[in-house]
């Protein structure tokens, strides 16, 4: 049984992590912070986690006390308390975005801060970093977008058979979090499908980083919001180097289901079936499927996943199970939601 402190439970993230951590096996939720809600039960923003005793205190980072503490803080305020965070002495997962990126560099130029902190976190996407995970004392949990993309992408990628990966990604209205504003009001989004940041999304160099570590493949990205509330639906336009346009849709196949063996979370569709956001709702499952080849030699692979849980603290806890000790499956062994 390990302690769990959540800094920032009030938002999505938050409430799903409390969601998700209150059943368990291995968990006891200690502290939930937030400065604004001090001393609100947490039903009073989360209205379906009801039964407990849980209620938001307003406490400074040094004054946790738990063996595993999840940031679910904003990109920027991450960096001001993971250092202090981590001097407890306790194991952090970060689900911003501070501590994601190789070069430091890279951080600054796409999201437009300065960086303050020279602590090194580690990716935490399971899939591809799970002997780093086992050992690190600081996970960067990955994006939403991130993970639907790059997992669409490992195999090709490391078979180094891919020139071009281009990510068309449809996001449900939760990923924008749960202050409204203008973008996200419903009459904007109601019976419509929006682009934003057609060039320029932030989480475009964060694929190219974790992708182009097995080739020189190039990243396109772009996402669009639609009238939904939870899941990131991901078509990955996959264009073949010269001399692999002979390669098949079952070859293909053949890759995705040898790179994903064994992985709990992961579920390769066979059989041409086209990944659903029904299909994983509410849960930390991706699904990954289509694997057809067009006459131009383009591939298309689609992946799945609901953009709270795998795409944020599904995929948080998830990191914290591995880093732990626990079964990877413990506290997140359901499936979706559909219809």
């Amino acid at each position: 049984m390990v302690s769990v402190a959540i800094v920032g439970g009030s938002g999505y993230t938050g409430g799903e992590l409390i969601r998700l951590l209150s059943s368990h096996p291995e968990v006891e939720i200690v502290d939930i912070t937030s400065r604004q809600y001090d001393g609100t039960p947490v039903h009073k923003l989360h209205p379906h986690i009801r039964g407990t005793d849980l209620v938001f205190k307003n406490k400074k980072p040094s004054e946790l006390d738990a063996d595993v503490i999840f940031a679910a803080t904003p990109h920027g305020a991450s960096m001001k308390i993971v250092p202090e965070l981590l001097e407890t002495g306790a194991k952090v997962i970060d689900l911003s975005g501070d501590y994601r990126f190789n070069d430091i560099d890279v951080y600054e130029k796409w999201y437009g801060i300065k960086h303050t902190s020279d602590i090194k976190g580690v990716f935490g996407l399971p899939e591809l970093h799970r002997e780093e995970i086992k050992k690190a004392t600081l996970i960067a949990n990955p994006g939403c977008f991130v993970t639907g993309a790059i997992l669409s992408g490992i195999p090709l990628s490391k078979a180094k058979i891919a020139e071009r990966m281009i990510f068309d990604s449809k996001t449900g209205v939760s990923g924008a979090g749960v202050n409204p504003t203008t973008s996200t009001h419903y009459p904007n989004i109601g019976d419509n499908v929006n682009p934003y940041k057609p060039t320029s999304h932030r989480h475009m160099p964060e694929i190219q980083q974790e992708l182009g570590a097995f080739s020189d493949v190039k990243i396109s990205f772009t996402p669009h919001l639609v009238p939904v509330i939870r899941g990131i639906l991901t078509t990955n336009h996959c264009f073949l180097i010269d001399g692999k346009e002979d390669i098949t849709s079952e070859e293909i196949l053949d890759l995705y289901k040898k790179q994903y063996e064994g992985e709990p979370f992961i579920q390769i569709l066979e059989d041409g079936e086209i990944p659903r956001l029904s299909s994983v709702r509410g849960s930390n499952y991706a699904q990954i499927g289509c694997f057809e080849i067009d006459e131009t030699g383009r591939l298309v692979v689609i992946s799945a996943i609901d953009n709270l849980v795998k795409g944020a603290s599904g995929q948080a806890i998830h990191n914290m199970n591995i880093m732990c000790g626990f079964d990877e499956k413990a506290g997140l062994d359901f499936f979706g939601m559909h219809p």
